[in-house]
């Protein structure tokens, strides 16, 4: 058991994992990239149910990079928008409160990353 919450469980995670892929693969501005993106579902969510119960548990269960696979996708800054929306939601509603706070820092820190790395001009500060 997390020491940091001891109420999430890897069931927690991989409810969040269904849940949320359940709604981008369905969502008007994000199915186009799902749809070109994975060829078996059930392959993908194992990944990212790893990679959040390395992520929020501390366990030894992910060892990848998520940058390099992203980076290759077609991607543009509104769907970042679009997919931390839906991922924040799908927190809320799947994992407990102090993980879901968590969950989702660590989802706005990597898309943060994401886009300064693959749009060289982004700036998140916007000058009046």
């Amino acid at each position: 058991m997390n020491a940091l919450d001891e109420s999430l469980t890897e069931a927690h995670i991989a409810d969040l994992v269904r849940r949320f892929y359940g709604k981008a693969a369905a969502d008007p501005e994000l199915q186009a990239i799902f749809d070109a993106a994975i060829d078996d579902w059930d392959a993908h969510h194992r990944i990212v149910e790893n990679f959040w119960s390395h992520a929020l548990l501390q366990t030894d269960r992910y060892h990848g990079t998520p940058y390099p696979v992203h980076a290759r996708l077609r991607l543009k800054l509104e769907h970042f928008d679009r997919w931390l929306a839906l991922f924040r939601e799908t927190a809320v509603e799947a994992l407990p409160a102090e993980a879901a706070g968590r969950a989702i820092a660590k989802a706005e820190q990597m898309a943060e990353g994401f886009k300064h790395g693959m749009f060289f001009d982004y700036n998140p500060v916007k000058s009046c």
